[in-house]
């Protein structure tokens, strides 16, 4: 009988314990850091979308460039980029 109480004793401690542990969030965004505002439209060679996932809260919008595959991330506000996107769907959408 009183192993019992301990256990339910030990029990009630180690769940306010865990309760009480701050989550760790993790993002494993591919942007890190400032992203540019606007890039030369003749250096762009491929465009990438990643909407908001479990992984990122972030949405972001990757360029891959011409010379070298260097990638850069745009900043999905700008205005640049806002105008550079409706764009390319409208090509897109025309073919």
């Amino acid at each position: 009988m009183k192993s019992a109480a301990v256990f339910v004793v030990f029990a009630c401690l180690l769940i306010l314990h865990v309760q009480g542990q701050a989550k760790t969030s993790v993002t494993r965004c591919l942007c890190q850091g400032a992203a540019a505002n606007v890039v030369r439209l003749q250096r762009i060679d491929k465009i990438e979308f990643y909407p908001v996932s479990a992984s990122c809260e972030n949405v972001e919008i990757i360029v891959t460039l011409k010379n070298g595959g260097e990638k850069k991330c745009l900043n999905p506000k700008s205005e640049f980029t806002q105008k550079y996107i409706m764009a390319a769907l409208g090509k897109k959408s025309a073919e």
